[in-house]
Parts: structure tokens; C-alpha cells; sequence
């Protein structure tokens, strides 16, 4: 490292000086700072010149925290900030910049996971004698915005545990059961009302209501397992189980080269079990695709039967199809006549510069409510908001 040419130390008695000392002294210790290893904009260097202007120079802890507070934008840049300070503005006899960052800084990374104890207790030693700081982050954390496809064996196992807390509650639709309501209603409850007369000698001095209910509706999950889908679609259908499991009226469907229902295999609490069931189930895995024959055999057999009638359905899938573009048209149109909202979940919407070109895409976009990203844990969370709000139109 080139020696620095460290200013003349500062007299007290000069008290804020002229201008040009204090643009000498801004600049020369933002020169040390960055030759300390401190990332430091000119910007920075300009509000500290500006610090020192109305502060002076007389007082050093002035000084100090005008630097701190201009110079510095990360904690750990704290110790090299420190010693960079007392070469500079002190002038200890032997200090050079050299000194200033030849002592290592000792960052110690904790993760959540257990650790040996012999490696604690050395640990623990190491750092009773040199300054360390402590980073500590969440291997789950990390998990939520990683990409589908960038997940390893163990991480496939722990996403099951992250997606079963995802909270997915559809939108409410009304019920034909009636319930008792709180204020006035259309309809009186003459069952109440007499019962509460009776409290009163028989005279009925409250009367009391009811309402038509609430309940949810029903939400039908359509997976595409088609190859160009196979490095998103292990992650997904693990989602799809812990829709399937974890709440009533959920219906899952394995798209491929044909139309595959999953209900029954995925309802299993078990993961390890509904997925091989379910991997079981489905003969065309990883094979070809053909949207708009697997979504007319749904429409045919199950959608209009009522399975679809006033449901979310969420179609997930990359919009690949080697089938028929105008038949995938006709049929998203019959689907979107009888669903409350259709909802097109994409993994490949989050590649920069993306747009919907593919055959099968284009051809879906125009009948959708939503559309949707699908390549990450933090995007399942998204997709249930999307799941729980109102109407929308498709973005």
C-alpha cells in the first residue's frame, strides 16, 4: 500500500478555518478511508466536507460524528473507521495507514443449524481474544426467494416444511344455510325470538334475525408435469399438497399428455406418502404437454358438472403446448364462463425481459384474471394473496 501524505495536525486555535482547509482535510481522510478497503462515493465525501463547514474542526467528537454519520454505511466498516480516525486526526507517533488495516477482522457467520461442541468452545476461546461480528442468518430465510430449480435434495425436503405454513384462505362466496346475524336482516329467526320471549313473561321484546352464510369456495389446482415444467413442478406439486391437506373443498389435477385427479393421493398427511402416491398415479410425468385437450376433458368431466362453477382455479404451467393454440382458447373461454376467477401461475414470469410468446400462453392470457410468478417459496406466498382478494383483471 502507497504511503499517505497525512495533513498537518489540527490546531485548535484555528478554530473552523478557511474553507480549503476543510475541503483538504475531507478529502484526505476519505483518500485513507478508501485505502483502508471502505467503499466511499464521492457523494459521502462531499456531506462530510459539508459536516465539518458547520461544525468546525475545534472538537473532536464533533468531527468524529460527522465522519461516522456521512462516511459510514455498513456496521462492519465500524472497527476499520475507528483506527482510520485515530491515525488521521490523533497522529500516534508510528501509526501509518498500513497499521490501520493490517489487524484481520474476524466475522464470525452463525447459522441456525447445531454445531459441534468442541468447534463452539473453540470458537468461543478464538473470540475472547480478537473483536469479531457476530452475522447470524436463517437457512429458511435464504430458502423463501431462491429459485425452484437452484434447490438441492435437502432443500426440496425443508421446502415441504415452509410451504405447509403458507396460510391459503380462497375468497368467501354466500351459503344457503342460514346463520344467525347480529343486526337487522331480510329474515326473521322466529326460533330465537320466541325463545327469548320467554325470558320476558312471553312478550317478545327483542326479536332476533338471520343471514345467509358464508363459506369458501372451492379452489381447483391444475399442475402441469410435462418435461419443460419437471424442475418446477417437484416444488409445486408439494404446494398443491399442502393445499390439499391442509384445508376442505381443494381439488388437484395432474396436466400432461392427459388429464390426471390427485385429490385422493394427495390428501395424505404424510408427504413422503402422498407423493409417491401421487408419482404413482400420474403415468405421463415428464412427458409431453397438451393444455387445451387436459383442460376440455376438466371442463368436460369435472368443470361442468359444478366442480368449477363459482371455484379459483389455478392453472400452473409455463404455457409450453404442443397442442392445438385455438382449441386451448376455446377452452379457457368455457372455463372462465363457469369459475369465479381463473388464475395462470408462470415459474418462468420472473426471468428478466419475459413475455408471454409462447403458443399456449398467448393463447390463455386474454381469459385470465391474474397471472402470476411461480418460481419461489416467497412467490406461493404471493400467489395466496392473489387467491384471497377480490376480483382483479389479468396483469
Amino acid at each position: 500500500m502507497e504511503p499517505l501524505d497525512l495533513p498537518a495536525p489540527l490546531d485548535p486555535r484555528e478554530g473552523r478555518g478557511p474553507l480549503n482547509d476543510v475541503t483538504r482535510i475531507a478529502v484526505g481522510f476519505g483518500s485513507l478511508l478508501r485505502k483502508c478497503g471502505i467503499a466511499l462515493p464521492i457523494s459521502s465525501t462531499l456531506a462530510f466536507r459539508e459536516a465539518l463547514t458547520t461544525l468546525g474542526v475545534e472538537r473532536r467528537d464533533h468531527v468524529y460524528w460527522a465522519g461516522r454519520s456521512t462516511l459510514i454505511h455498513r456496521p462492519e466498516d465500524l472497527p476499520l473507521f475507528d483506527k482510520a480516525f485515530a491515525v488521521f486526526w490523533e497522529q500516534r507517533t508510528g501509526s501509518t495507514a498500513e497499521e490501520a488495516v493490517a489487524e484481520p477482522l474476524r466475522i464470525t457467520i452463525a447459522t441456525d443449524a447445531p454445531e459441534d461442541e468442541e468447534d463452539q468452545n473453540s470458537a468461543d476461546e478464538d473470540s475472547a481474544h480478537e473483536p469479531s461480528i457476530d452475522l447470524r442468518f436463517s437457512a429458511a430465510e435464504v430458502l423463501r426467494s431462491k429459485d425452484f430449480a437452484s434447490y438441492t435434495p435437502e432443500e426440496m425436503a425443508l421446502s415441504q416444511q415452509l410451504m405447509s405454513r403458507i396460510r391459503l384462505v380462497s375468497t368467501p362466496r354466500n351459503s344457503l344455510r342460514l346463520t344467525a346475524s347480529s343486526g337487522r336482516a331480510p329474515r326473521p329467526d322466529l326460533r330465537r325470538t320466541v325463545r327469548a320471549s320467554l325470558r320476558a313473561g312471553g312478550e317478545p321484546m327483542r326479536r332476533h334475525w338471520r343471514e345467509p352464510g358464508v363459506k369458501p369456495r372451492r379452489l381447483v389446482l391444475l399442475l402441469d408435469v410435462s418435461g419443460s415444467m419437471d424442475p418446477y413442478a417437484r416444488a409445486l406439486v408439494r404446494f398443491v399438497h399442502a393445499a390439499v391437506a391442509g384445508r376442505q373443498r381443494v381439488e388437484a389435477f395432474a396436466l400432461g399428455t392427459r388429464l390426471t385427479r390427485l385429490t385422493r393421493e394427495l390428501s395424505s398427511r404424510d408427504p413422503d406418502t402422498a407423493l409417491s402416491q401421487a408419482a404413482a398415479r400420474v403415468p405421463d410425468w415428464n412427458g409431453g404437454t397438451r393444455l387445451g385437450e387436459g383442460i376440455g376433458r376438466f371442463n368436460d368431466e369435472w368443470g361442468q358438472r359444478g366442480m368449477a362453477r363459482g371455484a379459483v382455479v389455478v392453472i400452473m404451467s409455463d404455457g409450453w403446448d404442443r397442442g392445438d393454440p385455438q382449441m386451448l382458447s376455446e377452452q379457457m373461454q368455457r372455463l372462465r364462463r363457469v369459475a369465479h376467477r381463473v388464475i395462470w401461475v408462470n415459474p418462468l414470469k420472473v426471468t428478466p425481459g419475459y413475455a408471454p410468446l409462447a403458443r399456449g400462453m398467448a393463447a390463455a392470457l386474454p381469459h385470465l384474471d391474474a397471472f402470476v410468478e411461480g418460481h419461489s417459496i416467497a412467490a406461493m406466498e404471493e400467489l395466496c394473496a392473489v387467491i384471497s382478494a377480490p376480483r382483479m383483471t389479468a396483469r
